[in-house]
């Protein structure tokens, strides 16, 4: 166990991070934020951070001498910065779990050998791999570059006039894969936590609306049936397991018309849709990152109310003076200098009575 006191490391030095610097701080930890960015939101809330590239081994090095234990807030830093933390600290989740998790073609060769299901995909490697792709899964598709990319960049959707050749320059990328078009009823996310000895804790499964490829309002609790909220948090618990990962995993899902549960992404990290937790849960997502990586009891995810979070994208930033006129609306602010289009700059969360 890492007791209070010690120094938890955070890769990433965005608003992710400096939700768990301020969840860890009321636990009586430090927090030591890592990235590229000088001033960035999670280097605003602790006077501990390095600010250096991630492939930085002397600053790296300087970085695991000054924690106990080194966790991350976004899926997309090298593995092999993980690896060389890890032979100096222990790094919760691990550099398997990054792995995974930043390479969607890893990602659901994982899945998929742990029988879980997904959308149909191809690997493709060419302009001609992707016809011969198209016509494997269908002429309705997403192609998707491998590594990198969020908030639908490195996507382009396929359809049945879209010029194949022309899609592939578009992706970008030397290395994509093609998902097949899923019919979905909605999406939803699940956030699952794991700790040192296996014990876990799922947060209800919870409904995402997205606007322009990127999150616009979570729905907590998601409006399913509940076998497919059971369905959804078993497949969350399976996939933390078999990942034996120690932290925290979001697992984000179609559910079909007719029900079945398709798994689309993971991310071994606090995840956007979970940010409803800190306003209307007994344990944040943020608090329980902490209590996990640390060896912590975890607390319990249940909520106290249910709750629709917005994201302050870009200009709505503006609406900030809203937020705060409703009494029962919790405003958060990420502290970033500069507001652009696509950008998340906040979010608020509105309370209501609990349904059930």
């Amino acid at each position: 166990m890492i007791e209070p006191g010690a120094t938890i490391g955070i890769l990433g030095d965005g608003q992710l991070g400096r939700m768990i610097v301020l969840a860890a701080a009321r636990l009586g930890y430090r927090c030591h934020v890592y990235g590229p960015e000088p001033d960035s939101p999670a280097k605003q809330v602790t006077p501990y951070a390095t600010t250096a590239a991630y492939g930085d081994r002397a600053a790296l090095a300087r970085f695991a001498a000054a924690v106990d234990v080194v966790t991350f807030e976004f899926e997309n830093v090298p593995a092999d910065t993980a690896e060389i933390l890890a032979a100096i600290k222990p790094v919760r989740p691990g550099a398997n779990a990054l792995r995974i998790a930043q390479d969607r073609l890893k990602e659901k060769n994982f899945l998929r050998s742990i029988d879980v299901a997904t959308a149909q995909y191809r690997e493709v490697a060419s302009a001609e791999a992707l016809v011969r792709a198209a016509r494997d899964i269908g002429p309705h598709g997403v192609l998707k570059t491998v590594r990198g990319g969020y908030d639908g960049k490195g996507q382009v959707a396929i359809r049945a006039d879209t010029d194949l050749a022309t899609a592939w320059r578009e992706m970008g990328a030397e290395l994509g894969i093609l998902e097949s078009y899923v019919d979905f009823l909605c999406e939803i996310s699940v956030i699952v936590a794991r700790g040192t000895g296996g014990d876990w804790a799922a947060y209800v499964p919870v409904e995402n609306h997205h606007a322009h490829h990127i999150l616009d309002t979570t729905i907590a609790p998601a409006r399913i049936a509940p076998a497919v909220a059971m369905r959804a948090e078993a497949i969350a618990r399976h996939v933390a397991d078999r990942l034996e990962l120690v932290g925290l995993l979001a697992v984000e899902m179609f559910v079909t018309s007719t029900g079945e549960v398709l798994v689309n992404e993971l991310a071994p990290r606090p995840h956007n849709s979970g940010h409803w937790t800190i306003d209307a849960c007994v344990t944040s997502q943020f608090e329980q990152l902490v209590r996990a990586v640390c060896g912590l009891p975890l607390g319990s995810p249940e909520r106290h109310s249910d709750a629709v979070m917005t994201n302050l994208i870009g200009g709505d930033i503006e609406r900030w003076r809203e937020a705060l006129a409703e009494p029962a609306t919790k405003l958060h602010l990420y502290g970033k200098a500069k507001m652009a289009p696509g950008r998340k700059m906040g979010h608020v969360t509105r309370l209501l009575p609990r349904r059930d």
